[in-house]
């Protein structure tokens, strides 16, 4: 997505000007004729303003009034002074008050895209700072994640409630969809905020080492033990485990962690008394643990003390809105990485980008993003910079950009049914506003229902959600589901 510009400027001559220069950068542009409609247009706007450029000697509100209540609500916004002199007190008042840069009159169009783009690589590198040094210190947010499809409004309910507690929580979900980032958020919303974080792969740890490694070992307790392990649960007391693949632990250590869960305490290896542990255990799996217990694979009491509190994470392809912001989002960091200067990707990329059913989910997205930056000749992302995604696609060139949806009135669930002609679900409300995306995802998932009859495998299967997503949105929504069957 194009970054947007707000330009505050009373002269109207100059807002034309400057909004000429940057739109024919490949940015989009906003602007206001005065401070006062300035702070409105940034702190209120439907999209997201990432550079104001803002006239410093203005009737009314003048410039460094503006550029004060601006730092006052919106201190994360990068501020462009223009100035009609160069005076050192003028611009040292400017830079003291918040201002990033400032261009003295008549703007060069060249400086002006120069200096926004140096704002944007500045935030980017501000915000990646931060969101790691959030990270580090176990204080990451649910603000944090980019989860506002509606697939995902759910679960971020769920996991907030989570927070509040020490209660056992499950991630559930394929690989890469960011069950770590969940779980760092838990604990950042959490009272253990700031605390340890430790995170333990167990797919990933050698089958000798379980034990040593989770619980700890003293000195000399087996050959190569030639110094005494704390393990990671005394590593992580007082603050959070985050157990990832626990499906993959061995039996014999699945016994040692149920008795850690049950009696706080842990044995390391060698040692001759337990220690003592203060632990809230957040596990995460892509496997179906109900099975294995089935299989005689996973311990049936550890699942229900893991199970405590299930949160079933949807796969990329179910939560499509986010794509767009999660793009935007890596190219910001990517950018601070490499030092690129990538502002967004172009309208067939996107359209490719979204259509994709990504088996690797975000941490897919991610990767695929981190190379098109590396590959990326110009400014903008093209499908060519996706060579491993765009191989795999068919041709997109003649697709509309978006489903043309008709606006018409809200259909009746009992007036709709397999055997007639399908109504358009209505976009628009009677005042021919747009509706919420939950009204008209609710009206959707009514109509399938009717549809397909309750086959709810054939409305999983058409609608392209998984079954586990499919009843969660029709517990969300209080929808019925009359004769529920499977397609035959």
């Amino acid at each position: 997505m194009a970054k947007t510009i707000l330009v505050i400027d009373d002269d109207p001559t100059q807002r034309r000007l400057l909004q000429a220069a940057v739109e024919k950068a490949g940015f989009a542009c906003r602007t206001a004729p005065d401070g006062e409609t300035g702070i409105a247009t940034a702190c209120e706007a439907r999209e997201a303003i990432d550079v104001v450029l803002l006239d410093l000697t203005m009737p009314g509100l003048s410039g460094l009034e503006t550029l004060e209540r601006l730092a006052e609500r919106r201190a994360d916004l990068p501020v462009i002074m223009l100035t009609a002199t160069s005076g050192i007190d003028t611009i040292v008042q400017t830079m003291r008050r918040g201002a990033v840069d400032f261009i003295v009159k008549p703007a060069n169009p060249e400086r002006v895209v120069v200096s926004i783009r140096n704002a944007l690589k500045m935030q980017s590198l501000t915000g990646e700072v931060k969101r790691l040094s959030r990270k580090a210190e176990g204080g990451m947010k649910f603000d944090d994640m980019i989860a506002s499809a509606p697939s995902m409004r759910g679960v971020m309910r769920m996991a907030e409630r989570a927070a509040t507690s020490d209660i056992p929580a499950l991630i559930l979900g394929e690989s890469g969809v960011g069950k770590e980032v969940m779980a760092r958020c838990i604990q950042g919303a959490s009272g253990r905020a700031g605390k340890p974080f430790v995170t333990v792969n167990c797919g990933a740890i050698p089958e000798n080492l379980v034990e040593s490694i989770l619980f700890g070992h003293e000195k000399g307790a087996f050959t190569g033990a030639v110094t005494k392990s704390l393990g990671k649960f005394v590593e992580a007391d007082g603050g959070t485990l985050f157990l990832d693949e626990v499906g993959e632990l061995p039996l014999d250590a699945q016994v040692k962690l149920l008795r850690v869960l049950q009696e706080g305490e842990v044995d390391a290896v060698g040692s001759r008394r337990p220690t003592k542990v203060n632990v809230r255990i957040i596990s995460a799996t892509n496997r179906d643990l109900a099975s294995q217990v089935k299989a005689g694979t996973f311990r049936e009491d550890l699942f229900y003390r893991l199970n405590v509190f299930p949160l079933d994470m949807p796969a990329l392809r179910e939560r499509r809105e986010d794509i767009p912001a999660l793009v935007d989002h890596f190219i910001g960091r990517f950018n601070a990485i490499e030092g690129a200067k990538v502002t967004g990707a172009s309208a067939d990329t996107m359209k490719m980008l979204l259509t994709f059913d990504w088996p690797g989910n975000v941490r897919q997205l991610e990767n695929a993003v981190f190379r098109a930056v590396v590959l990326c000749d110009g400014d903008v992302l093209h499908p060519q910079d996706f060579p491993q995604i765009s191989g795999q696609m068919p041709d997109i060139s003649g697709l509309p950009a978006a489903p043309e949806l008709r606006a018409a009135a809200p259909v009746p669930a009992n007036d709709v049914g397999p055997s007639q002609e399908a109504s358009p679900i209505a976009i628009k409300d009677k005042d021919g506003e747009l509706r919420s995306l939950t009204d008209i995802e609710r009206d959707l998932l009514r109509y399938a229902i009717e549809f397909y009859d309750g086959h709810m495998s054939e409305v999983s299967r058409r609608l392209g959600i998984g079954r586990s997503t499919l009843y969660r949105k029709v517990r969300e929504y209080g929808l019925e589901v009359r004769g529920e069957r499977e397609a035959g």
